[in-house]
């Protein structure tokens, strides 16, 4: 098998995450803290959008670039946000999809990717599958953008006679799996170091809507050399429907091109009739959702804190908390043992000291979940 298989394929491993998730199937009633995934429902009438689409036969492929009246508005709302007067915009098949199109467009063979750790898993496997390098920085333990140590591994990797080798900065704010919100300071002074040596910054900003404590600034105030990533998933539950997008101002106007020529060859395009329902969404309040997610963080926070260390999340869905005793996998395994589904963070890290929680769950599986780990502690 193995001389069957391309050599890429040894570079990834099942994601720790969907081990768990499948678990949950077999388990009765458990509480499920492993998936990113919203409890709540499309909105009704964002569904609407959607069967209305299907059923006015708007079910072929749209341009690999996405719908034209959808485009327009994303390059409306990115414009606003960043202030880029003419930013290129294309659909995604989920961030995911975008994420792989990005790594695919900029990543050579050897290139480095600065990535703060703990870091959303997929980072790590697409890029070590198109041979780049993962220089991991440090965030432990307060979960901050770690700026000092960001300009270290930029400096101590460019050779000033010859090739860069830094190719790319990753920030995700809010961040999975620790729920970080970096603030305006630290994101500007990482701008500040990419632009000294016109490294690529690429954003993650799919929770950029659950943000509990006040702004959640984008790097791309900043800086002109941002590839923007934002999707529909988790602001509006759209996460089987599969529609993400990426954003850049005229600088990075080429990184665009490319993506979308290399989504002609994969995903073709991002699914038609949801792109309908996408322009609704744009418009659509979800302050309520936020709200009640805010909610949540502090249901998991003020449950969790006098038996755990943790620090308290500032957006997304999640709680990066340490380990009591032993490994976060020791730990994981116990609480599986009891009916409760966490990851443990050696999925997100390089370390197996913590664990992740999302809770994005009822309030009742919330308080339920927090009473068994407080008992394991």
């Amino acid at each position: 098998m193995e001389k069957l298989l391309a050599d890429r394929t040894r570079q990834i491993d099942a994601s720790g995450i969907r081990k768990v998730f499948a678990l949950a199937e077999k388990l009765k009633d458990p509480i499920n803290f492993s998936i990113g995934q919203p409890d709540f429902d499309v909105p009704e009438e964002l569904k609407e959008e959607a069967i209305k689409a299907i059923k006015a036969g708007q079910n072929k492929y749209s341009q690999t670039a996405g719908d034209t009246l959808l485009k327009e508005k994303i390059s409306e709302l990115v414009k606003k946000e960043t202030g880029w007067d003419r930013p290129a915009v294309l659909v995604t098949s989920g961030v995911s999809g975008g994420l792989l199109l990005a790594f695919m467009a900029l990543v050579n063979p050897g290139d480095e990717v600065i990535v703060p750790d703990p870091y959303f898993v997929m980072y790590k496997h697409v890029v070590n599958m198109l041979g780049g390098k993962c220089i991991f920085v440090d965030s432990y333990p307060s979960f901050d953008l770690p700026v000092e140590k960001i300009g270290r591994a930029v400096g101590n990797r460019f050779d000033k006679l010859t090739t860069k080798k830094t190719k790319l900065i990753i920030v995700n704010s809010p961040s999975n799996p620790t729920g970080a919100v970096y603030g305006k300071e630290q994101i500007k002074a990482v701008a500040e170091i990419a632009a000294e040596k016109k490294i690529t910054i690429l954003s993650d900003e799919i929770y950029n809507k659950f943000c509990y404590d006040g702004e959640c600034p984008s790097v791309a105030e900043y800086y002109d050399r941002v590839l923007i990533l934002q999707g529909f998933s988790k602001s509006y539950a759209m996460s089987g429907w599969r529609l993400g997008y990426a954003a850049a101002s005229e600088a990075l106007k080429d990184v665009i091109e490319a993506m979308t020529k290399i989504q002609q060859y994969t995903f073709v395009c991002a699914p038609s009739p949801f792109q309908k329902a996408a322009i609704a969404a744009l418009d659509y309040d979800v302050s309520s959702f936020v709200a009640a997610y805010r909610k949540k963080r502090d249901l998991i926070y003020n449950g969790l804190k006098d038996k755990f260390e943790l620090v308290r999340p500032g957006g997304a869905f999640y709680a990066f908390v340490k380990s009591p005793t032993g490994t976060a996998t020791e730990f994981a395994e116990k609480a599986i043992a009891n009916n409760v589904l966490i990851i443990p963070g050696n999925v997100f890290s390089e370390r197996d000291t913590h664990f992740r929680i999302s809770y994005a769950t009822s309030d009742e599986k919330i308080k339920q979940g927090v009473e068994i780990l407080r008992r394991l502690a």
